[in-house]
This record gives structure tokens, sequence and C-alpha cells, in this order.
């Protein structure tokens, strides 16, 4: 057993405010394909040149640093991580570091039937799916250029290939997608799936929209009155249909945020670590190594702030878009 690995399982690393930080999420690319309408711009993002992004040894040399400062989940993003080249690497590189006991995947399933299969072999464990409608022309009017039927496609290939959980993720939009409420819960009387219903944030490509798109994570519950109290998972609440197979999630980072119990850092395709989704603090990760590299992760931990502003009323302070962070 190597010294990191001993290193990773001892500490445990405590932000200034005592929650307990194991979980980053990365960001492999901050390209997509797809321009969701409250994460990227209509026309797309410049293509960086490769030098502009973390190689795969940089990205596995940030991950075995984390993995020392007392992470032992990776959540990988985007942008979309499926068209990020080598992502099938990248999986096996960061699930075969010491001390990374959880690999997770957030993608928006166009590309899950060519690459399920590979990225579970790597060392993928659970999903997120990417699904705001079940609607072709309102999926087509939020993706601006996304295909629904190839989004089911990736969640059905997802389901069959087995990976420990799937989980769809639906960003309510006022006007939009509220009146989808009811259909995407049928999901979880169907199939074995999480459905979560999330607050759009303002932030980015939505931070100045107008308040009726913004719509309580509560509201589901009075669309569906039936659903019963199943716990907590992370950051969702949890509830199920008398009948259901799967489970509902309601994600509520505006109007009861869960700051108190925050456990993440993020990490950007261009190595910027991020203590916390909506400041505009950043840290500077490329070029660093060994304990060098570890010492700067172990300060960003200690600078993430108490609590975000946006349930005051404020939007974000982040410096970049949703695509380039990876939620």
């Amino acid at each position: 057993m190597g010294a990191a690995h001993v290193r990773s399982i001892i500490l445990s690393m405590r932000d200034n405010f005592q929650r307990e930080i194991y979980y980053l999420r990365l960001s492999v690319t901050d390209l997509c394909n797809l321009r969701c309408i409250y994460c990227m711009p209509e026309g797309g993002v410049e293509k960086r040149s490769h030098s502009d992004i973390m190689s795969v040894d940089e990205i596995a040399e940030v991950v075995r640093a984390a993995a020392i400062c007392g992470i032992s989940k990776v959540r990988v993003t985007g942008g979309e991580p499926l068209v990020r080249n080598g992502i099938v690497d990248i999986c096996r590189v960061i699930s075969g570091t010491p001390g990374i006991r959880e690999l997770c995947m957030t993608t928006n399933g166009i590309l899950l039937p060519k690459f399920a299969m590979e990225i579970k072999s790597a060392g993928v464990q659970r999903l997120n799916i990417s699904l705001d409608s079940i609607d072709p022309d309102t999926y087509r009017k939020i993706t601006r250029i996304g295909t629904l039927a190839n989004a089911l496609d990736g969640v059905r290939v997802a389901l069959e290939t087995g990976f420990d959980s799937v989980k769809i993720n639906a960003v309510l939009i006022g006007g939009v997608n509220d009146g989808e409420i009811a259909s995407l819960l049928e999901l979880t009387r169907r199939y074995n799936v999480n459905v979560r219903f999330i607050e759009v944030m303002p932030i980015g490509e939505c931070a100045d929209w107008a308040e009726g798109r913004f719509i309580s994570a509560d509201h589901v519950l009075e669309i569906a009155p039936e659903l019963r109290d199943a716990g907590i998972d992370g950051v969702a609440r949890l509830y199920r249909l008398p009948d259901g197979l799967g489970t509902v999630g309601l994600i509520s980072p505006i109007s009861s945020h869960f700051c108190p119990t925050c456990n993440r850092i993020r990490v950007s395709a261009d190595g910027m670590l991020k203590p916390c989704l909506h400041s505009a603090d950043e840290i500077n990760l490329r070029g660093l190594k060994g304990a060098e590299l570890e010492d700067a992760i172990r300060s960003a931990i200690l600078r993430k702030p108490q609590k975000h502003r946006l349930d005051a009323g404020e939007v974000s302070a982040s410096l970049r878009n949703m695509n380039a962070i990876g939620g």
C-alpha cells in the first residue's frame, strides 16, 4: 500500500466552518454537443487549444493530490464530458487513484450509446443524465440543437448497462418545462431512476432572466401531493410515489440552500479550483506538483465561504458560465 493511499485514508479535511470536504467536481471540457439555454451561449464557445486545458497527466496529478487532501468522491463533468478526447482514459486514471472510492459522471446522455460500456469498465459507477423535458419540441427549445430521441436512447442504454445508479436531472424553468413535472414524475413509476428537480440558478446565461423563470422545487410537491418523504440523498430531499419503482429528488439551491452541508470543491478544465460555485474566487493549480499542489488544494478548502448570497436575491459572482464550471 503506497504512502499516498495511507495519507488519503487518515486525513479528513475540514474547512473553517467544520464541513468535511470530500467531493471533487472535475470539469474536463467546457465544450458541449448541446446549447442549453441556462448553460451555454447560443453560439457555443470558442474551442480552446489542447494546451489551454488540463492534460490527462495533469488531471491525474490533481486527483492524486486531492485524494491526499481527503477527497474520496469525484464527479466528471463538462460541458459535456463525453466529447472530451481521451475521456475513457481519464476515467480509468481517476478510478485507479488510491483513496478515490466513488467515480460519477454527469452527461446529457447523447453519446452514451457509444461510451456507456467503456466508461463503466473504466470505473464510472454512477451517472447523472440531464433531461429537462420529455416533449420533443420543448427539449429542442431548451437544448437549441438537441433531439429528444437521442437523449432517451442514452437513458435506455445507461439503464441496460447496469451502473450502480442512474439519476435524471431536470432544471425547472418557469414557462418552459414546468408543465411537464407530472410527466417526469411518471418516469419514477416505471423505472428505477431518481428524477431530480433542480431550481435554476442566476448564473451566466440566466443571471438576468425574468423572475417568473425561477420556480421553487417545492412546487413539485404542490403538483404531486401524493409524494411521500423518502429521506435525504446528498443535497436532494427524496420522495417516492406510492407505487413508484424509483425516487424523486428536490434540489433547492435558492429557496433552501444547502451551504451548511456543502462538501465539495470544483476544478475547471483549465485547472482553476473554485472553492464555491458562486464565488469569483479561483486558484490556479496548473504547474503545481506534489506538496505544492496539495498545499494549494488545502488552502482553497480553507477559503470556502460560509454561504452564497443567491437566497438574498443576488446573482452569482462566478466569472464563468455553467458550462465552464460543471455545475
